[in-house]
């Protein structure tokens, strides 16, 4: 891997990661395009591990809080009843599907689930589901003729079936082009909580899944044709774009809806299978260059 593929792909991982278009479809898709090698589920995890850093520096007041009193209710009932007790137990929670099925996947995770016809169904698919979750968030929000408006749930009432709910749909970002923000925050407009706090709960049940993923993958890294030090740039640069994107998105939704990614996300899986269709595009490209 060159330092002008780390910088374009440490770019796009940044970009992408929290926002609902699935970051590791992208640097697959970045790579086909570009004429590069898969740059690999082991680079995705890496990089993911900058991304994630932006998340624990931006939501640092919130982590800090969560963890002390988690840690408080190890030894003290009281602290038990706590909002962020709950909340640290429940990330906890949360976390189990993804970690059961990223071990058990993981053969799959690194080969067949990156062809490009899969990755195009799920950009598409999952698109329609943000789409429908967004529309009746929306719709529950305003009200309407002889309606009545819903209120939706704060991150205060999420309960332990709640936290497992949205576990198990953050597993399903394990096939690139689902995407982790785009699953965790569909699943829970579905549950009835506001858009802000599906995507918080989804950035904080995202820490320990990423992170113990990219310290997993580390040993694969050196291996083939991603080498360390273009890998660790990838990694800085993707830190500093998603930090600037997390604040961005996080302004974006409290006045905005979903729309504008449910359309990129199927226009792009559109024109994924249209040029495989037409051979310009090969659903294994890249996979055995090198």
């Amino acid at each position: 891997m060159s330092w002008f593929e780390a910088f374009i792909l440490g770019l796009v991982q940044g970009l992408t990661e929290f926002l609902p278009i699935s970051s590791s479809a992208h640097l697959r898709l970045t790579a086909v395009f570009a004429g590069w090698e898969d740059p690999g589920a082991a680079f995705t995890a890496v990089t993911q591990i900058g991304t994630e850093t932006a998340v624990l520096i931006y939501f640092r007041k919130d982590i800090a809080r969560i963890v002390s009193a988690w840690f408080r209710s190890l030894y003290d009932r009281q602290a038990r009843r706590e909002h962020d007790a709950k909340l640290g137990w429940l990330v906890i929670v949360g976390s189990i599907p993804i970690g059961v099925l990223g071990l058990t996947l993981k053969d799959h995770i690194e080969g067949p689930f990156r062809d490009l016809r899969l990755i195009a169904t799920t950009l598409i698919v999952l698109g329609i589901v943000l789409g429908v979750a967004d529309r009746l968030a929306a719709r529950d929000t305003s009200g309407g003729r002889h309606r009545a408006v819903r209120e939706r749930k704060s991150l205060e009432r999420l309960t332990v079936r709640d936290g497992l709910l949205f576990g198990m749909a953050q597993a399903m970002a394990l096939v690139p082009g689902v995407s982790r923000s785009g699953a965790t925050i569909s699943g829970g407009l579905f549950m009835g909580y506001t858009r802000e706090a599906a995507a918080r709960y989804s950035f904080l049940l995202a820490i320990p899944a990423v992170l113990a993923s990219g310290l997993f993958e580390l040993t694969e890294i050196g291996e083939g044709h991603v080498s360390w030090a273009p890998t660790i740039f990838a990694t800085v640069l993707s830190f500093f774009v998603a930090y600037a994107v997390i604040a961005w998105f996080m302004k974006f939704i409290s006045t905005k809806s979903f729309m504008p990614f449910v359309v990129y996300r199927i226009l792009l899986g559109l024109l994924i299978f249209a040029l495989i269709a037409a051979g310009a595009v090969s659903p294994h490209a890249g996979e055995s260059l090198g």
